[in-house]
């Protein structure tokens, strides 16, 4: 059985403790990956601080790519040797989900589900977290989690098709279907914001107007496509808004970070028609407000989106040719890079605001 090296959580809220853990050998479907770089989501911090509660301990990190080192029986989608994306998305095809092209709800539960492919040192069970584990230099997950990629596509920016890109990007596209010419509000600009205004900027909205309470990331936010940002700190967000459209408002609000103010104050910033889009998770129990009878009268929608709807077997591919066509920024999403003995500090950094994605790599 293969060993690791993991970031492993022992107590919610504390540092995480390199270790070394061990890996259950590739069963039939599953495939052992060398992890080469793991970017740090803030869906990691979350669980790691206790905001969704959990099974401890556990190893979190889910969002990767890096090398085929072994299969199980019965894989065919990829083989020793190549270069992967290594998502949480798990899917068996054949479900009542699956078959609604919603490979994200798939309701079958795998062998890793009922067994997860850790144990620590004393042979005790560490909790693979979000069907990935990646905080470790290898991992065993099932072949649907995989997408093989190209041999030039640097590691680091690859790891961020896994999650942060096809969850902004996807929640324009898949969930939303942002049509050309419809205006856009991207509330939060970090790594998931920014995919969001990429997609928003692919798909021909206008304006796209980015919403932060850092001006630093509304300057970011520019960059990868935003016509204008807002900092609701320093003006009113939602006289700003309706300024940019006519009086009217967006067509599309997109909240990407989990805080209540941010879900309670989409509703601001909406046209008639207009649809608020839920893609940030808040921690459990957090309630958001709005008026029912103006989203009744106003013909307004809720939806939410699940990492962006996606289907990683055609999307990743296609968001591949964007990045080498040069309609998606990857390599500039990459704050820093660090080793996994400065995972702590790596996350702190981002919990401070000071980074887009933060991106542990491994030799």
């Amino acid at each position: 059985m293969p060993k690791a090296r993991a970031a492993v959580c022992h107590a919610f809220g504390q540092r995480l403790a390199i270790e070394e853990v061990t890996l259950a050998d590739p069963g039939p479907g599953e495939v052992l990956v060398d992890v080469r770089a793991c970017a740090i989501c803030h869906s990691d911090i979350s669980y790691a601080e206790g905001a969704w509660g959990g099974t401890l301990p556990a190893v979190y990190g889910h969002e990767a790519a890096g090398i085929v080192a072994a299969t199980g029986t019965g894989v065919s989608g990829v083989a020793p040797g190549d270069h992967v994306v290594v998502t949480l998305i798990r899917s068996c095809g054949a479900c009542h989900y699956c078959r609604r092209q919603s490979r994200v709800m798939c309701e079958e539960v795998f062998a890793l589900d009922r067994e997860g492919a850790l144990t620590g040192a004393d042979g005790s069970r560490y909790e693979q977290a979000m069907r990935t584990g990646a905080f470790a230099d290898k991992v065993v997950v099932h072949e649907s989690q995989l997408v093989a990629i190209p041999a030039d596509i640097p590691f680091d920016s690859a790891s961020l098709l896994a999650c942060g890109v096809i969850t902004g990007f996807g929640a324009v596209v898949n969930s939303a279907r942002v049509r050309p010419g419809e205006a856009v509000a991207v509330v939060g600009c970090g790594g998931v914001g920014l995919n969001s205004v990429q997609g928003a900027a692919i798909a021909g909205a206008a304006p796209i107007v980015a919403i932060d309470l850092h001006d630093d990331k509304l300057e970011a936010a520019k960059r990868f496509g935003a016509t204008d940002g807002v900092n609701p700190a320093r003006e009113d967000a939602a006289a700003r808004v309706k300024a940019l459209t006519n009086g009217r408002g967006v067509d599309h609000v997109f909240v990407t970070v989990g805080q209540k103010a941010a879900f309670d104050g989409a509703f601001d910033y909406i046209t008639k028609n207009g649809t608020v889009v839920v893609v940030g998770m808040p921690p459990s129990g957090v309630l958001a407000q709005y008026d029912p009878g103006t989203l009744a009268a106003w013909n307004q929608k809720i939806i939410g989106s699940k990492m962006g709807e996606a289907d990683i077997a055609t999307d990743i591919p296609a968001l591949i040719e964007h990045y080498r066509g040069g309609r998606l920024k990857l390599d500039e999403l990459v704050s820093a890079r660090y080793p996994l003995e400065a995972i702590n500090e790596a996350i702190a950094a981002v919990k401070a605001g000071h980074a887009l994605r933060n991106v542990i790599v491994f030799d």
